[in-house]
């Protein structure tokens, strides 16, 4: 029979759920994968009278069902009605589903999780302790070599690939979060990834830390410290790394299709040419755990949650890549 890919709901108070339905319906014709969804069965059943969806959703009985989109709640209580946006419910209730999911993607019930957006403010106030999705799943998957990242299309098919050698870290803490072995990873990562991909080339930039990727140490000494030895490193490894070059020439070589992937050394300095380029349809694809993780790029959207009005566009491009990862 064909194979399940879970879909964690994220905050139930954002646009997750909207956009997981009209992903399925628009994608269920395409193949004859079958979903899990780890979510709340009543909010689904309502979200679609309100959409005007024609997708059928049933409880999850076992792997052997025959029907195609099935849906599980592993929480005991059920979620309030509405439920408070950035609210303590809808915050556990998001870490559950990806939990559950994770869980199932562990023990080889499922293929791939997709997962939606969730609020990590609301899930810290929630008492829970949570950096990102990213560092969430790798804990649970009891390992540290794993990748951000983050790629998207041009109107044109032009993409771009950026993974970074550092997450979620203040600008202040970068200088003393950035180690050899971190850029080492990410370009071990991005190598990995090419290679998943099958692309037929695997040419990885890497860009500077510092402004004009440090001036030959007159404007930061990373480059020099911590970058070069790195990629020299991995260069001597059979990896085809360039750099460190000024970020502001790199993703210029990049988008023109010299490089294949981007080593990007902090958040913002890989994900606002990414989201420039390929907002509506980017990508987070988590490299490196021992399952198949891709999610949407873009957050909650609590502005426009509950009103018909998600573009569902990165979702399906996620749950693409997804099946594309895992065979399908």
């Amino acid at each position: 029979m064909s194979q399940w890919i879970g879909i964690c709901l994220g905050d139930p108070t954002g646009i997750g759920p909207e956009i997981a339905l009209k992903t399925l319906a628009l994608e269920l014709p395409a193949d004859d994968t079958r979903y899990l969804i780890l979510g709340d069965l009543c909010l689904l059943q309502t979200l679609i009278r309100e959409l005007r969806l024609n997708l059928p959703l049933v409880p999850f009985h076992n792997y052997e069902m025959t029907e195609r989109v099935a849906v599980f709640n592993p929480l005991t209580s059920p979620l309030p009605a509405p439920a408070t946006q950035g609210g303590p419910e809808a915050a556990r209730a998001a870490v559950g589903w990806l939990e559950e999911g994770a869980r199932r993607c562990l023990n080889g019930s499922l293929k791939a999780i997709l997962t939606a957006p969730v609020n990590k403010e609301a899930i810290i106030r929630a008492g829970i302790p949570f950096v990102g999705q990213t560092e969430h799943l790798s804990r649970m998957a009891n390992t540290a070599r794993t990748g951000m990242l983050l790629m998207g299309e041009d109107d044109r098919g032009r993409w771009l690939r950026v993974l970074l050698a550092t997450t979620h870290v203040p600008i202040k803490d970068l200088p003393a979060a950035l180690t050899r072995e971190k850029v080492e990873l990410a370009l071990a990562m991005a190598g990995l990834a090419c290679r998943k991909l099958r692309l037929s080339r695997a040419r990885i930039g890497v860009c500077g830390l510092n402004p004009h990727a440090g001036e030959g140490g007159k404007m930061g000494v990373e480059e020099i410290t911590v970058i070069t030895p790195a990629v020299n490193a991995c260069r001597a490894n059979g990896i085809d790394a360039c750099g460190p070059v000024a970020a502001d020439a790199l993703f210029y070589q990049a988008y023109r299709g010299d490089f294949d992937m981007v080593v990007a050394m902090y958040h913002d300095q890989g994900l606002a040419p990414l989201k420039m380029v390929g907002f509506e349809k980017g990508i987070n694809w988590t490299v490196g755990l021992p399952f198949i993780r891709t999610s949407p790029d873009h957050g909650t959207a609590y502005d426009i949650a509950g009103q018909n009005k998600a573009n569902p566009s990165s979702m399906i491009a996620a749950l693409r890549l997804a099946k594309f990862l895992a065979g399908a």
